[in-house]
């Protein structure tokens, strides 16, 4: 199969001819998917005949274009650029067509807890005898060993376990869960750098390999320096709101219309900071004229606040942005209208429209951009079984009559 990895003519996307079998749910393994199908690789999402991906009944829904089914919004911006396959796993046929994907697949990628997929018969050591070439790719909470490995887990679980949770919010308020689903984004990315990886090995090697991917390990890697600070000076991170560990001036301060970013910690950034907001003469300050006396907590909260605020206090994020300009790191902090109508996005590509059924959906586009072969993100999200004949009949080459069976058999 070749999904349109060609569409005008030139040099093929980078994943064309790869082909992915993606038996995943929800985002954690979805999303990573997702990011090799825009890359040009062919995935197939395989669903359950009667028990697709719960996510297709996450808010927001569309309804179609006569008014009828809603499609999920939320499934669409995970699943676009993807084949719908229905397959029951579970049924004796549905396993042997399984098998029968995989020798003809170069990934899977699942995100069943540690030992389901043995279960079904179809864990890795059992595909890799069908295909030695194959590249598997396990996202699970905990990863494939270690004594939590058959624990359930959600993003909020790896959160907490990586440390995350404890970190966000304010000193004298509960640990807050961070806005975003950073455990679920996280592993997606790592399974798709490992995959990358793996791919490139296996053109040397020309072996597969399993690929772990744990969202516990990904949030780990997600918590900055809090990991050094603790095995080196014993100290255990705390929630600093929107304060960084150690960089100031490096956080959130108010203005007449909302709230900006402002990162100027450096000497030339403070420097050229001071000579923007019309105190030149703060640059030679003996008390805030390096970084390091910038740092200390004390003549930070006695010197440089109320300088900042001095700053802020009578001006809008639009004015703050526009002094700014190419020279220091301040960014109003928008919220997500403000995000979706901001007109360098729209330049950069970064909202597209994926089809649903006859409805459309807005959703981001990729943020990686290739100067010769750019992304493909404008294909559709699949329904349920929705190529079942392009993928069984043309793909894998079931005779008609025995497609016919499985589908009135309930297997596909």
């Amino acid at each position: 199969m070749n999904h349109d990895n060609n569409p005008e003519g030139g040099r093929t996307l980078p994943l064309a001819g790869i082909t992915v079998i993606d038996v995943t749910r929800v985002v954690a393994g979805p999303y990573c998917a997702m990011m090799l199908a825009d890359l040009g690789a062919t995935v197939i999402k395989i669903e359950h005949p009667n028990d697709s991906d719960f996510v297709r009944s996450f808010p927001p829904l569309v309804p179609d274009g006569d008014g009828g089914t809603k499609g999920s919004g939320y499934f669409a911006q995970y699943n676009r650029n993807k084949l719908g396959a229905s397959l029951d796993l579970k049924h004796p046929d549905g396993k042997a067509i399984f098998i029968d994907m995989v020798s003809k697949a170069d990934i899977v990628i699942e995100n069943f807890r540690p030992g389901t997929m043995a279960k079904l018969g179809l864990d890795y050591q059992v595909l890799k005898a069908v295909n030695p070439r194959l590249i598997y790719c396990g996202i699970s909470g905990f990863g494939q060993t270690g004594p939590n490995s058959k624990r359930p887990s959600y993003d909020s679980t790896a959160q907490a376990a990586g440390g995350l949770w404890s970190m966000n919010g304010n000193l004298d308020l509960p640990p807050v869960r961070m806005g975003s689903i950073i455990g679920d984004l996280a592993a997606s990315f790592y399974g798709a750098i490992g995959i990358l990886a793996a791919l490139r090995e296996t053109e040397r090697s020309g072996l597969g390999q399993l690929v772990d991917i744990s969202q516990q390990d990904s949030a780990v890697t997600m918590t900055e320096n809090a990991i050094v600070n603790f095995t080196v000076d014993g100290i255990v991170a705390k929630p600093l709101g929107s304060e960084h560990p150690f960089a100031r001036p490096y956080g959130q301060y108010a203005c007449k219309d909302g709230y900006v970013f402002f990162g100027s910690y450096s000497d030339k950034l403070w420097r050229d900071s001071c000579t923007i907001f019309g105190q030149p003469e703060l640059i030679n300050d003996p008390e805030i004229d390096t970084m390091v006396k910038r740092f200390d907590d004390a003549t930070y909260e006695r010197r440089l606040k109320p300088i900042i605020h001095g700053w802020f206090a009578n001006r809008t994020k639009a004015e703050l942005e526009a002094m700014a300009g190419d020279s220091i790191a301040l960014t109003p902090i928008k919220d997500i209208g403000e995000v979706v109508n901001d007109p360098h996005l729209k330049a950069r590509d970064m909202f597209v429209p994926v089809e649903m059924g006859s409805s459309t959906v807005q959703v981001f586009g990729s943020p990686i951009k290739l100067s010769d072969t750019p992304t493909r993100v404008d294909g559709a999200a699949p329904s349920v079984g929705e190529h079942n004949k392009e993928v069984y009949l043309r793909w894998l080459g079931l005779p008609a009559g025995r497609f016919e069976a499985l589908h009135k058999a309930g297997v596909i």
